[in-house]
């Protein structure tokens, strides 16, 4: 795994939001243009909390169906589990993929309990394609984004962890670097992780030439055309 990401880069991309995010990755990494992020809806469980950024802890799921393990077999799974979340560096999010055909979501991973274990753990958030319950209760601070809301954990239960998955398009491997608020997730390159800074600052000025013509109290087409033109000029 490529060396990890100082805490001071860290704060760095907590303070950019994931669309931005992705625009930057347009400069920094444009092979990544039309992939590596969530293309569905995700329900945001707190939409006021800043965006999180960590390294991805990865399982799959199911919840229609009782689990093929029980008593220590379970134990054993479950702990395996906790085990891997706390390997590695921090920060972390659990990215978890329900795998149950045609209906993700019957019953919840999420909620009071594993949001505050996952949190105990290391993790700044989850993502999954399923559901998430107990939103009153889940831990202080945890960011969640869920496929659905329900009130049931049914049969949920681990299938595997440590693999790759798939939530609503972004394809993620356990290490990879995510970026996620209310908008969604993406996936960074650790390749182009450095180089965001200097594409922020590229991009702002890029975009801050059309903005100001369009907040300009003498606007015109023309004038707009013209800023779009030296917005384009504007390569380093």
């Amino acid at each position: 795994m490529p060396k990890p990401l100082t805490l001071s880069q860290i704060a760095e991309l907590q303070r950019i939001d994931t669309p931005t995010v992705c625009n930057l990755l347009e400069i920094a990494a444009p092979h990544r243009r039309g992939h590596g992020y969530t293309t569905r809806h995700l329900h945001c469980a707190f939409p006021d909390l800043p965006p999180i950024v960590g390294y991805a802890k990865t399982a799959t799921i199911r919840a229609r169906e009782p689990g093929p393990l029980s008593g220590a077999d379970n134990l054993a799974m479950r702990f395996g589990y906790y085990d891997y979340v706390v390997d590695g560096p921090a920060p972390r999010i659990s990215v978890i993929q329900d795998i149950d055909d045609h209906q993700p979501g019957y019953g919840s991973f999420w909620g009071a309990v594993n949001s505050n274990v996952h949190k105990a753990l290391g993790c700044a958030g989850g993502i999954t394609n399923g559901s998430i319950r107990d939103l009153p209760m889940l831990a202080e601070g945890f960011q969640l984004l869920a496929g659905s809301v329900g009130p049931s954990n049914a049969y949920v239960h681990l299938v595997s962890f440590d693999c790759a998955v798939n939530v609503h398009g972004m394809e993620v491997r356990s290490g990879d670097l995510v970026h996620a608020d209310r908008h969604g997730a993406v996936v960074i390159p650790h390749a182009a992780a450095d180089k965001l800074a200097g594409a922020l600052d590229l991009l702002t000025r890029q975009e801050q030439v059309i903005i100001e013509a369009a907040k300009h109290p003498d606007f015109t087409l023309e004038k707009l055309k013209n800023a779009i033109r030296k917005s384009v000029s504007i390569t380093h």
